[in-house]
Order: C-alpha cells, then sequence, then structure tokens
C-alpha cells in the first residue's frame, strides 16, 4: 500500500486543527482525490465523520487521537508517520442501511458505521414491532429504543446499552433494547449480517420516535429498515497489534 501521498483532516478542537498545521507542514498535504491515504485527527466521532466523507473514495484512513474517546483511533506521535502507515494492519468495516419512513409519508436513507438506533421522543415509552426477515418476532416491545449495530460499533451505544461485544470477524449484528419495560427479560439478539431488521412503531402518535444513523437523525419515523451494507467498505488502519480484533477482546476484559 502506497503511503507517500497523505491527506491530513481534523475536527474543528483548537488542539486538531494545531497538530494538523505541524502534521501538513512536515510531511506534505495531498488531496483528496490525489491521495493514497487519509490521516484524521480527533476523536472517534471525527473518525466516523471521515469514514462518511471518504466512503466512495476506497481509501484507508489512518486515526489519530486528538479527542476525547479513541476507541477507532491509534496513540498520537508526530513522528515516524510515514513508518507508522507502511506497518499498519488495516480492517475492513461495513456499515448498516437505514431506510426510515416518517408519518408524513417521506422516505429517509442513511448508513450507520457504529449502529442504527431508534429511539423515544417524548415522554412515554416507545411501543415497537420487530420483524425479522419478514417475520414478527416481537409483537411489541416497550422500551426507550433499540439499535441494530455492527461489530465494530458493539463497544459503543449497544455496549451502553447492555448488548453484546462482537469479534470484528464475526458475522452477525446485536439486536439489542434500550431500557426495556415488556418482555421483562428479553435483553436483545444475536442476528446473521444478511437478515433484514424492521422495526414499526405503534401508536407513534401518542408515542414518537426518532432514528439515527450516526447523527443523521430522523424525527417521527413509523417503520424503520435496517441491513448490512456489503457495497460499502470502509478500509481503517491500525498499529500492529492494536487493531479492533485486539481491542474488542481487551475490553471484555477491562
Amino acid at each position: 500500500m502506497g503511503t507517500d501521498r497523505i491527506a491530513f483532516l481534523a475536527s474543528e478542537a483548537s488542539i486538531a486543527q494545531e497538530t494538523r498545521a505541524r502534521l501538513a507542514e512536515r510531511y506534505g498535504d495531498s488531496p483528496l482525490d490525489e491521495a493514497d491515504v487519509v490521516v484524521a485527527l480527533g476523536g472517534d466521532g471525527f473518525m466516523l465523520q471521515t469514514l462518511h466523507a471518504t466512503e466512495g473514495l476506497d481509501l484507508p484512513v489512518y486515526g489519530m487521537n486528538r479527542g476525547t474517546v479513541g476507541f477507532l483511533m491509534n496513540a498520537f506521535s508526530e513522528d515516524d508517520l510515514p513508518d507508522r502507515l507502511a506497518a499498519a494492519e488495516e480492517a475492513i468495516i461495513n456499515p448498516l442501511a437505514m431506510t426510515a419512513e416518517t408519518s408524513s409519508g417521506e422516505m429517509h436513507r442513511g448508513l450507520g458505521i457504529n449502529e442504527v438506533s431508534l429511539l423515544r421522543a417524548g415522554p412515554q415509552a416507545a411501543k415497537l414491532k420487530v420483524i425479522v426477515d419478514g417475520r414478527v418476532r416481537l409483537e411489541e416491545l416497550v422500551c426507550d429504543g433499540a439499535l441494530v449495530a455492527t461489530p465494530a460499533g458493539s463497544t459503543a451505544y449497544n455496549y451502553s446499552a447492555y448488548g453484546p461485544i462482537l469479534p470484528i470477524g464475526a458475522d452477525v449484528l446485536a439486536l439489542t433494547a434500550i431500557a426495556p419495560f415488556r418482555p421483562r427479560r428479553w435483553r436483545g439478539a444475536l442476528l446473521p449480517t444478511a437478515a433484514t431488521v424492521r422495526f414499526e412503531v405503534l401508536e407513534a402518535d401518542k408515542r414518537p420516535v426518532m432514528a439515527d444513523a450516526d447523527s443523521r437523525l430522523v424525527r417521527d419515523v413509523i417503520a424503520v429498515e435496517i441491513r448490512s451494507e456489503p457495497r460499502v467498505r470502509h478500509r481503517i488502519l491500525f498499529d500492529p497489534g492494536h487493531g479492533l480484533e485486539e481491542r474488542l477482546i481487551r475490553e471484555q476484559f477491562a
């Protein structure tokens, strides 16, 4: 993999912008359409933004932590960057495709690298019907919300909602309820990557729900379909021994 031409991208944080200026002066800064690799400076949120912004370019992205959360980022150092890029391990992840229908009949589409989530948007709990591959699996899930997470995103919101951590090579998705009230003992499911999950919102006028795919927010949804999108490939680079697989395993023993 060529790493001679680097495109530096940085979050709006002053520390990230200052770092970008120093690195660009030291190593050069190529336009995205001429670069071999992208170096993203920020936290996990900015890494997700960068992956979305470059998804049509088939460029590997190497993140360096200049934010507060850095699960998808490498440790920061200004030295030996070309050597680190040349030695980096690559992980390929596919996002989730969301199709959300609103009460006004509009259709909204988005991609979620970590997860696609449904969240109650009012004072009362949401009521959701859960359908997997055309078959109703739960007639009524009463909850604050629900989400479908990829293995790469399983340590993010999914983990905070007590969902399982998935190995990066696992061919499964996590379906996790957020603060479920009924069924009492239901704590989610593991589904094949090829599965299509459909949520239908019950009593949508009384219990409004919004959907979110990596900060693409859609309000007043009445139905949301989620599936893996294998045609979109995100290439993320990690320092040797610190790849996603190792990070996911280490997280389970933290």
